[in-house]
């Protein structure tokens, strides 16, 4: 039986490129390739002369049962994307499962993503994040997705297109609000990477200044909600309070810390007692 692998490309400087990919991308017997002539150039980058054949996601199930009769009869098989890693926003998941359920051998060759560049360089201090991908194409089932992740105390990571960026952001906007940070990671490992902290509220703006800031591909880092203690006071608030209570009487805290973070009066009165007894 042969093997199916899963090979991660760069998503933009070629000498990202593994030497463990090469070698597999010699070796195989054919490249499954979301489009041949972006593959084919990768190949002839590299002196390759591996054949090519199409999967993307108009033919991938087709695609897959003829990859599924190569393997059987002892062929191997790599999947590529245009760009990273297979079955993360690209085809190839659909492939991966019926080869498995053929109960056929399936190997990843590890390597660029964005998602993971983007958060390695954007200093956020946060080890949970959330991965959605493309929110849907229309505002209306963007601000619908929205809405279902406006709670989560996560990062949340998204990809977008340079058409759809200025609405997306506005969607953004206006169901999570001004008040979170959100990164931008544009063009990720080509010349004109650009790597952009602010808060929401003045993410339009950034975008607006400068239309070459709108081009190409974008990974989107959103701060997740705030997380809350019990009563519905913010972490922000806690910290605050606690620092006031260091320095001053009780009363006085609280109403500085009410009027600093617009948080209920009563509700930090309540929690800084239990803080001055714990």
């Amino acid at each position: 039986m042969g093997t199916l692998y899963v090979v991660a490309t760069p998503i933009g400087n070629l000498r990202d490129i593994s030497l463990r990919a090469l070698d597999i991308l010699a070796k195989v017997d054919i490249v499954a390739a979301e489009d041949t002539r972006n593959t084919s150039n990768l190949l002839r980058h590299f002196s390759l002369s591996t054949s090519l054949m199409a999967l993307h996601e108009h033919n991938e199930r087709g695609a897959a049962e003829k990859i599924i009769a190569m393997l059987t009869a002892g062929k191997s098989v790599a999947l590529v994307s245009d760009a990273g890693t297979p079955g993360i926003s690209d085809p190839g998941a659909i492939l991966v499962r019926m080869v498995r359920q053929a109960g056929l051998k399936v190997v990843p060759v590890p390597g660029a993503n964005a998602a993971i560049s983007a958060i390695s360089a954007a200093g956020i201090h946060d080890p949970h994040f959330l991965f959605f991908g493309f929110l849907p194409h229309k505002s209306a089932g963007r601000r619908r997705e929205l809405e279902s992740l406006k709670l989560l105390p996560y990062t949340l990571v998204f990809y977008e297109s340079p058409h759809r960026i200025l609405e997306s952001i506005s969607d953004l906007l206006a169901v999570l609000g001004g008040e979170r940070n959100i990164v931008f990671a544009r063009e990720l490992t080509k010349v004109f990477e650009t790597i952009h902290v602010c808060r929401l509220d003045e993410a339009l703006s950034w975008l607006e200044a400068d239309a070459n800031q709108q081009r190409g591909e974008f990974v989107l880092l959103v701060s997740g909600a705030e997380s809350v203690v019990a009563g519905g006071i913010g972490e922000d608030a806690v910290r605050v309070l606690k620092m006031l209570l260091a320095e001053l009487p009780l009363k006085q805290a609280v109403k500085l810390a009410a009027d600093i973070t617009h948080e209920k009066k009563n509700e930090l009165y309540t929690l800084a007692l239990e803080l001055k007894t714990d």
